[in-house]
């Protein structure tokens, strides 16, 4: 049954989850707790997955980053990945801030432009080769 037959639509209010395979947890957690400032909220006696809240998808739902530890023999990733990207959001006075936090950490920032929306935009690849855009309004 489809939606024009059944006449309901499915309303989408936010993205709650965004699963990674990592690697190495270490470095992963470095990356996206340590530098990007996400909140482990799963128990700490969770060594994986582990979540991390990206703010909010719901009043209720906290949007999620999780990590996922692969076994030390999994098969290398292969390119094309399935993941092109993921975007996080900034607010826009910390846009700055986080490009010389990532460049100083060693991390190379490239630029970009969102092709829809007024934005400052920057991307760079997590300790895993998943490319991260970060992206903030342009109040300029």
């Amino acid at each position: 049954m489809d939606s024009e037959s059944t006449g309901a639509r499915i309303t989408i209010t936010g993205i709650a989850e965004i699963v990674l395979n990592v690697r190495d947890m270490a470095a992963s957690l470095a990356f996206y707790r340590d530098l990007l400032g996400l909140a482990v909220i799963s128990p700490p006696a969770m060594t994986s997955p582990i979540f991390l809240k990206a703010g909010m998808a719901t009043a209720e739902l906290p949007a999620m980053i999780v990590l996922v530890q692969l076994p030390s023999g999994a098969p290398a990733f292969t390119k094309p990945r399935p993941l092109h990207h993921l975007a996080l959001a900034l607010p826009a006075a910390g846009f700055d801030l986080a490009e010389r936090v990532l460049t100083h950490a060693g991390y190379a920032v490239r630029g970009g432009k969102h092709p829809v929306l007024p934005s400052r935009t920057m991307y760079v690849d997590d300790p895993d080769g998943n490319e991260v855009e970060l992206i903030a309004a342009d109040v300029s």
